[in-house]
């Protein structure tokens, strides 16, 4: 695919190198003792307007921060004329870090640009508010535009900060790195693949001297701008979340700090197994969008641009996960559904614990190529239908909740080996809901190679035991 490709012009983002190359494999300590907090979960009314918002749950680290376990989030529709983008979140002690991968068939940029005009041109809008409940905009809310160029340059970003009168514009440091991938910038004679935006921003320049305290809530928000000739005009925004409004920040999703962690002390009373019992039962259902291993990385543009968004993998016995830092390769990506019924649980009860497992039975690249995945777990809040899903029509997701590395594997005697998250938030917060457990399961990988096989639902009754199963314990 790369072949095809006949110009490199990636600037790599100076923190995703270092990342990718040189970052932690584990958490640091720090980390640790903040991600591991004891959380007890609380009970929200539904009738809270917040918990119709997604948030992005951020990991912390103690010093460079590691690409590949960033927190994972998506939104947009892939089309010609419309951009999806991948988002990747995390934090250190000095500084917030967000990233957009943007899939986009033509790039454009302002060669004479003016700030009030950075968003007529491929670029990015964030939206910050360092108050978690605001009801118009203030000194907390910060607008940071930083518009696609050749290389990092002062003129192709601004930032602004609320009022009473609206938005003002402000001086205050942050950087704002591009990169891109495909033919040429500003040409229309052939499709690009995409391009990318990592925003480093300090605490300091948000009016905060020290490091946000674990469990903090901001308020985040993002809109993708788009331009696919020189002539114009933009196209139609795309924002994170949709119903995202620039001058409400109650509208804007949630950006909380730190990984959630549910534990409860609660005396074990039962237990229950959850997968599908045999391959035509409807239970469990569960599937693989994009890269899907029936259709890794497909190389026709007319394809890719037109009907890989928008083809349904349902029903197949087996599935892929996988992301990398280059977006060329965003054909190569692949997301996994599955949604567990949780009417097993006897009604009232306290969820203890809960574990889902897969089991792996591949991965990508041979041997010396494949790497070890930080395969990521997140919820959804809206049904799907295994018969129709789609890169596109899939719902985006709620929140991050963990994660598991996910080690590479040479050979395997079926079922194949286990690999196991913890889901006990998630299933809590279904639970207490009386909804079914969606989940979504992800990465923010760096590496090539890094896909991941696994067992479906779907596969043969002679492989029950590979199916995936929901491990969930109560008590009273």
């Amino acid at each position: 695919m790369h072949k095809n490709l006949n110009r490199l012009r990636l600037f790599l983002l100076t923190l995703t190198v270092m990342a990718s190359l040189f970052g932690e494999k584990t958490p640091s300590s720090h980390s640790l003792a903040q991600s591991e907090a004891l959380i007890y979960l609380p009970i929200i009314s539904k009738s809270d307007p917040q918990q119709t918002l997604p948030r992005i749950n951020a990991p912390h680290f103690s010093g460079q921060i590691p690409f590949e376990q960033t927190a994972i989030a998506w939104f947009g529709t892939l089309s010609p004329s419309s951009n999806h983008a991948d988002m990747r979140v995390g934090y250190n002690n000095d500084h917030l870090f967000i990233y957009l991968a943007v899939f986009d068939r033509r790039l454009w940029y302002d060669e004479n640009p003016q700030p009030q005009s950075l968003t007529q041109w491929d670029a990015v809008t964030l939206f910050i508010d360092t108050n978690s409940s605001p009801s118009s905009l203030s000194p907390s809310s910060w607008r940071f535009v930083a518009q696609l160029a050749g290389e990092a340059n002062a003129q192709y970003r601004a930032v602004y900060r609320g009022s009473a009168s609206g938005w003002q514009a402000a001086s205050v440091p942050f950087e704002a790195n591009p990169g891109w991938r495909g033919g040429a910038l500003n040409d229309d004679r052939e499709n690009d693949r995409g391009w990318a935006m990592g925003f480093t921003i300090p605490f300091s320049s948000l009016g905060w001297t020290a490091l946000p305290p674990y469990g903090t809530t901001w308020r985040l928000g993002i809109v993708l701008h788009d331009r696919d000739s020189f002539a114009g005009p933009p196209l139609a925004d795309q924002s994170w979340p949709a119903q995202l409004s620039p001058t409400v920040p109650g509208s804007w999703g949630m950006l909380n700090f730190g990984i959630p962690l549910y534990i409860s002390p609660v005396t074990p009373r039962g237990s229950v197994t959850i997968r599908r019992p045999t391959q035509n039962d409807p239970s469990v259902p569960d599937a693989d969008i994009g890269g899907v291993s029936a259709n890794q990385c497909p190389g026709d543009e007319q394809y890719i641009w037109n009907t890989w968004p928008n083809r349904n993998y349902g029903h197949t016995a087996d599935f892929n996960i996988q992301n990398q830092s280059d977006v060329a390769d965003w054909p190569c990506f692949a997301r996994y559904y599955v949604s567990f019924p949780l009417d097993a649980i006897p009604r009232g009860k306290t969820i203890i614990s809960a574990t889902l497992t897969l089991h792996q039975f591949g991965n990508a690249g041979g041997p010396g190529q494949a790497q070890p995945s930080w395969i990521q777990v997140l919820t959804a809040q809206t049904d799907w239908q295994e018969e129709t899903i789609t890169w596109n029509n899939a719902p985006e997701a709620y929140e991050n909740i963990g994660g598991t590395w996910v080690d590479i594997v040479q050979s395997v005697n079926w079922p194949g080996v286990p690999r196991v998250w913890d889901v006990a938030y998630a299933v809590v917060k279904a639970y207490n809901a009386g909804s079914p457990l969606h989940l979504i399961l992800y990465e923010a990988d760096s590496a090539y190679h890094s896909g991941k096989y696994f067992v479906s639902s779907d596969t043969g009754d002679w492989n029950l035991e590979g199916r995936p199963r929901l491990d969930v314990v109560w008590g009273d």
